[in-house]
Order: structure tokens, then sequence, then C-alpha cells
């Protein structure tokens, strides 16, 4: 179990990042984190992985992230991680060598799958293909719990949902999965669970499954929560017109 407890991060602006955050996400899960920007999403991703100082606690079963268990953990951000001067069959040397639950046919499965050269300096990709390779790394590392920022941007429509099926086909029962999207519609049918955040603070956390039988889809819950008003286009058209006139 991956659990935070009354997560905060403020900033040395003083802008509160995150706001006494409570999450547990369990084996097996796959969870969306989704928020307007700013909302904290990648925020607690890095407090989760240690990379930032915040408040609160961030367990693994119990115990604190520390060295001898951050290998249950990777991490997939569009920030990139990975050497670039390196290629990617150097990268699978490196991982094999420093994590010893390396999923070596994976790693080959998903490079042929995406289509990504062996022998290339990974600084030679796309933008594509460098989320698609930051990805590949996450999934072949061993992780228990897989936490993916943005993973798929610079990636079209095709791949996406090819990967999405892929993905699904590919993890065992006790790996878990915290994905953080702007693509709501996409990934509604791929995850089993949805956690939003606004302003720093969880504001709704329902499974796929009490949306279904509610007759509501992931896109509905959202605007409920945020309490999204479907006239703020109009209303905001209408006061550019005022103002013209």
């Amino acid at each position: 179990m991956l659990e935070c407890k009354a997560v905060s991060k403020t900033y040395l602006t003083g802008s509160k990042a995150l706001d006494w955050v409570d999450l547990s996400v369990g084996p097996g899960e796959i969870v969306g984190l989704f928020g307007e920007n700013g909302a904290g999403k990648t925020t607690l991703m890095k407090c989760i992985l240690g990379l930032l100082r915040h408040g609160g606690a961030v367990t693994l079963d119990g115990e604190p992230v520390t060295p001898k268990n951050i290998a249950r953990l990777s991490f997939a951000t569009c920030e990139h991680s990975y050497f670039p001067a390196l290629t990617a069959g150097a990268h699978r040397g490196f991982y094999r060598d420093h994590f010893p639950k390396f999923r070596e046919k994976r790693f080959h499965a998903l490079m042929d799958f995406f289509q990504l050269p062996m022998n290339k300096a990974v600084r030679s990709f796309s933008t594509g293909q460098r989320n698609q390779f930051e990805v590949i790394l996450a999934l072949s590392q061993g992780a228990d719990y897989i936490l993916m920022d943005e993973p798929f941007a610079g990636n079209d429509v095709f791949n996406r949902e090819d990967f999405y099926k892929v993905l699904l086909g590919i993890l065992e029962p006790t790996e878990t999965v915290l994905l953080s999207t702007h693509l709501l519609e996409e990934v509604q049918h791929f995850i089993g669970r949805a956690v939003l955040l606004h302003r720093g603070r969880v504001a709704g956390d329902v499974t796929t499954l009490e949306l279904e039988e509610q007759g509501r889809s992931l896109m509905d819950f959202v605007k409920e929560t945020y309490q999204y008003r479907a006239d703020r286009v109009i209303r905001a058209l209408n006061d550019l017109t005022d103002k013209e006139e």
C-alpha cells in the first residue's frame, strides 16, 4: 500500500502547492490523477518519490520511502530522467545492473512496439520518442508502483490508444499505476479510479465502477466536482462584445 498522510508542500514564494493531502493506493490499482494546471499533481508525485521536501508522511507498506525501498517506485515524467548521451541499449545495461527486478523481456517488447532504435543516443529521438522511452524505462524497472506524469506528450492519438491496450495486457495483478494526465476522455476506460486535485487538495475520489452504476461519465464527475459553468464561454463573449460597444 502506498499512503500519503497529510502531505503538504509550500514553496519559498509562499505558494501552497499541496494542502494536507490524504491518499491511499493499493496493489493492482490503475489510478488517474486529474486537476487543472497548478492543482498539485506533479508536486504530489515528486513528494511521493522524495524529490521534494514536504510536510506529512509518505509510506510504502507502512515504511517511509528511503534508498532501501525506493526501487519499488518508478517515474515517467515529461521532464525526462534518462541519460541523453547514452543509447537505448546502454540504458538497458544500466538498468539491468542497478535494478535486480529489471524486466528485460518487457523492455524489448515495448521497444519493438514503439519501433525505437537500440543503437542511437536518446537525445537524437523526437519528443514523442523520448516520452515513449521514458515510459518504457518506468515500466521495465521492476517497480511495484509506477508513477506517470503526462507521459504521452508528443504522441499521436493512435499511438496513445494502442499503448493503453498494450499496458493493460502487460501489467501484472500486483503492479500499480498512478497516471497524471489531462486526457480524461482517452483514459476513462483504462483507469479503475479517478482522484481529482483542486488547489492542492483532494476534491474527489471515485472508482469508474461507481460512475458506471450512477450512469455518469468521468467528464460529468469532473465538471460537477469543479462546478464547471457551461455558460462561461457565452458570458465571456458577451462581456467582450459589451466592452467593444
